[in-house]
C-alpha cells in the first residue's frame, strides 16, 4: 500500500489522517495484529477497504480507545490527540 501526499491540504483531511494513522498501526506487527483482530478485519479485508470511511473510522476508534497507542501516534504524526479524535468523529 502506498499513501501520496496530496499536499498541505491533506495534512488537516480527516481521510488523510486516518492513512497516516494506519500506516502508524501497520509498521509495528504486535499492534497491526491486534488492530485486526479487535476489528475483525483480514489483511485482504483491509486493503480491498482501506478507502473507505467506516474503515478509516476503525483506525482512529482503535487508537482512542487505548491511550496510550492514542498518545504514541500522536507524537510519531506530529498531530494533537484532540485533532485524531477530531478526525474519527468527521468521519462518522
Amino acid at each position: 500500500m502506498t499513501i501520496q501526499d496530496r499536499g498541505k491540504d491533506s495534512f488537516n483531511d480527516p481521510s488523510a489522517i486516518a492513512l497516516r494513522a494506519l500506516q502508524w498501526v501497520l509498521l509495528d506487527p504486535a499492534r497491526a495484529r491486534r488492530f485486526l483482530d479487535l476489528t475483525g478485519l483480514t489483511p485482504e479485508s483491509l486493503r480491498q477497504a482501506v478507502g473507505e470511511s467506516a474503515t478509516q473510522r476503525a483506525v482512529l476508534e482503535f487508537l482512542c480507545a487505548h491511550e496510550p497507542d492514542l498518545v504514541a501516534a500522536s507524537e510519531a504524526l506530529a498531530i494533537a490527540p484532540g485533532a485524531l479524535v477530531a478526525a474519527r468523529e468527521a468521519l462518522s
